[in-house]
């Protein structure tokens, strides 16, 4: 018999599997204190990006069914 696991709360949250597998999250920095922040700063911030490789095993134990 195999044993559901149970996904990490905080993990869904955060982050999303793409169609291929990978995981993508937000960015930091874009949260308060946006007025001493460029314009063009916080565009690139609002785009995703994706985890990187070595924290992708980690994260993946996290969120098994996402």
């Amino acid at each position: 018999m195999a044993y559901k696991l149970k996904t990490h709360s905080g993990a869904k949250k955060r982050f999303r599997k793409t169609a291929t597998g990978k995981i993508k999250r937000g960015n930091a920095y874009v949260r308060h204190i946006l007025t001493s922040k460029s314009t063009k700063t916080k565009r690139r911030l609002d785009l995703d990006s994706m985890v990187s490789a070595a924290d992708a095993p980690k994260i993946s134990r996290m969120i098994p069914y996402q």
